[in-house]
């Protein structure tokens, strides 16, 4: 099959050598995208158009003043991440800041000051700013640079700020102390790839620092600033995930969510002096998140079942669980004040794109502080996922939330879009996804993959596609689709597969190693070459990269990431294929779509591209948003034949002399040895 194919491919560019024609230039102008006026249908429409799903806005990020009674958040309603500020009972809000797209943001301790950073068009590389809540005066603490940064967090008084940077050369990251009222920026511990700052001890004199040991775990340290003395805290022979740090008033110890001696995270606390730490709550499913208030009364944490997060709050005076209220269903993340009462958890879900409310533990009143514009849409009617577990052709399980179209003729099965998240140690969860919303409403399922090495099904399966196991996480994508097939729900013949980083990749893994199981993939910001991604992957990434990967100097790994790499297969492609990337790009460099779009065209095969040169590792701005999924979404009705490019989507599939009848007897054939073979064979 591989030679006919690579035949094939020689054959039309021999003949198109013949006819005098060239191979397009890759970039070229025309992958370069233009404007495009933004037109949007009208509310209430049947069939609404992909822009009105886009101008769905979100509030994210919340940081709440210590007092308690403003909250600021980071939306896009202006079309690109900027800073708000509400009252947080809710209000009118008022938009802080109007430049660059922000990054993150922190509201001092002090009350005084909102951190935020910024970037040059998605590069990474983020300067510091301080801005007054009332937005009338701004400091800049430190412009962007070629150095990435990664802010460390307030001393508890507010006047200092820890962070990590590259500045001194460009790989390692060094811990530095900023202090916010004098400007004095001084290196306090040389430090080494994939260390940053993440907890202040409450007293200032300390801070907990955290060192990569590869995606899914880290090694933690407690660092005295006046003696520069490194205390090992976490170094286990298992490398195990420690995160969300929530130290005590009198500093002796900290909760936090580990999986230290266990497959799930659960609620654990530290105490510093004795060394031991000691599980508080471990269900068979992971704590994400650990949060105490101030006065160390109120201990708040995340639990994530199947997906979705249910929040538990326990008095530590009384030893009671709190009250609970209602909540939406969706994902959820818990930020207390410094100094009140008062919390903010923000909620993102099918049907909330993503909006927050705070809770008063003292009265218990809970209220919604933002309502994000819907544009139109009525969000009740948004698809709700069904999480399902299928077998992989090794036995192992693998996990997927499924979303059907509504009102689909009886007898009807709909085309299918195979989702894969990026990462690869992330978790697909059911949260409000524009692209798949729109696909649903033109009646294309989507099936959310979470493949082996994605994290929400315990440390094990996060680490089945380490090193020389990722080879197998590409079969998964396909017995995603042989699953479906045989529930019967979906027409398995017609499917794509779209993803975006890790998922890019998987994606070009898929339609080269698997052609006869989709009719196309969308790749955003994708590797191509694992040799050359590994080699030019920035330095906040290669820590964690050659635990997670293998070292890509070692002859026998180099040759391993050859083998598995898209590029190297890229002869097999045999349906069109469109791709999108940022030129800013500083994790999967640019240069990564730009080979294998240009392989592709030698080849004579069919590709789209989008360069788009305002942007890095995904798509920030929704001019840039629109102009891409605008793109997509006709790029799937096309090669799924949804109605008006090229089927009746009621018809039944498999019509005899179809597109999608041919391939599925191409499937139906496939020697099954040919189709257990390990993906990097």
């Amino acid at each position: 099959m591989r030679f006919s194919t690579i035949a094939v491919f020689l054959i039309i560019g021999f003949g198109a050598s013949l006819l005098g024609q060239s191979v397009k230039p890759t970039p070229s102008d025309d992958d370069i995208p233009k404007p495009v006026p933004v037109d949007i249908s009208l509310a209430g429409a049947d069939r609404p158009d992909i822009t009105r799903f886009l101008n769905v806005r979100r509030a994210e990020s919340p940081s709440l003043s210590p007092d308690g009674t403003k909250l600021a958040f980071s939306t896009q309603i202006t079309g690109k991440p900027q800073l708000w500020i509400v009252d947080a009972k809710g209000g009118w809000p008022r938009q802080l800041t109007f430049g660059a797209s922000i990054t993150f943001h922190e509201w001092s301790p002090a009350g005084d000051w909102i951190i935020y950073g910024t970037d040059r068009a998605g590069n990474e590389r983020v300067g510091f700013y301080l801005i007054t809540p009332d937005g009338r005066r701004e400091r800049e603490l430190l412009a962007p640079s070629d150095a990435f940064r990664v802010f460390g967090g307030f001393t508890r008084d507010g006047k200092k700020i820890a962070y990590a940077t590259t500045k001194r050369n460009g790989i390692d990251f060094d811990i530095h102390l900023f202090d916010v009222q004098t400007g004095v920026d001084r290196e306090v511990f040389r430090g080494r790839m994939g260390l940053s700052a993440v907890s202040w001890r409450p007293d200032g004199g300390a801070v907990i620092l955290s060192e990569s040991r590869g995606e899914d775990a880290n090694d933690i340290y407690l660092f005295d600033v006046a003696s520069g003395k490194l205390d090992t805290l976490f170094q286990p022979n298992v490398a195990s995930s420690y995160e969300s740090f929530s130290w005590t008033p009198d500093g002796r110890g900290f909760y936090l969510s580990t999986n230290q001696d266990r497959d799930f995270a659960g609620l654990a606390y530290y105490e510093i002096a004795s060394r031991h730490l000691t599980y508080i709550d471990t269900p068979e499913c992971d704590v994400m998140q650990a949060s105490l208030s101030l006065d160390g009364r109120l201990l708040a944490w995340i639990v994530n079942r199947g997906g979705y997060s249910s929040l538990h709050v326990r008095n530590l005076t009384t030893g009671k669980a709190m009250q609970p209220f209602e909540l939406p269903r969706g994902v959820y993340s818990f930020h207390w004040a410094k100094d009140a009462p008062v919390a903010a958890i923000a909620i993102s879900g099918p049907q909330i794109p993503g909006d927050v409310w705070t809770w008063n533990a003292h009265t218990g009143q809970l209220h919604r502080a933002t309502r994000s514009a819907a544009a139109g849409l009525d969000l009740s009617t948004v698809v709700i996922p069904t999480h399902h577990s299928f077998p992989a052709r090794d036995g192992v399980t693998t996990h997927g939330l499924l979303y059907m179209p509504r009102g689909l003729p009886s007898g009807v099965r709909p085309p299918v879009l195979l989702s894969v998240h990026g990462g690869p140690t992330m978790q697909a969860r059911p949260r409000f996804n524009p692209a798949h919303q729109y696909l649903l409403s033109r009646g294309i399922a989507v099936l959310d993959l979470n493949y082996r090495g994605s994290t929400g099904y315990g440390k094990r399966y996060a680490r089945l596609n380490d090193r020389r196991l990722r080879a197998n996480e590409i079969c998964d994508l396909a017995d995603a689709i042989d699953w479906l097939r045989h529930e019967g729900k979906v027409d398995a013949d017609r499917a794509a597969v779209m993803g975006n980083s890790y998922g890019g990749y998987l994606a070009l893994a898929a339609v080269t190693r698997f052609p006869e199981h989709f009719d196309g993939g969308v790749a955003l910001a994708g590797v191509s070459d694992w040799v050359t991604a590994l080699e030019g992957a920035s330095p906040s990434l290669k820590a964690s990269d050659r635990i997670e990967y293998g070292d890509i100097n070692d002859p026998e790994d180099r040759a391993f990431f050859r083998r598995i790499s898209p590029i190297t297969h890229v002869a097999n492609v045999k349906v069109p294929v469109m791709v999108l990337h940022g030129a800013n790009d500083p994790r999967d460099p640019v240069t990564e779509s730009d080979q294998f779009v240009r392989a592709i065209r030698t080849h004579g095969g069919q590709v789209e591209y989008l360069r788009f040169p305002d942007e890095g590792h995904g798509i920030r701005k929704l001019s840039n948003r629109i102009i891409a999924y605008r793109r997509i979404a006709a790029y799937l009705e096309r090669i799924l034949e949804i109605g008006g490019n090229g089927a009746d989507p009621n018809e039944p599939t498999g019509r005899p002399g179809s597109a999608s009848a041919s391939r599925g007897e191409r499937k139906s054939l496939a020697p099954l040895a040919d189709r257990s073979m390990p993906a990097g064979s």
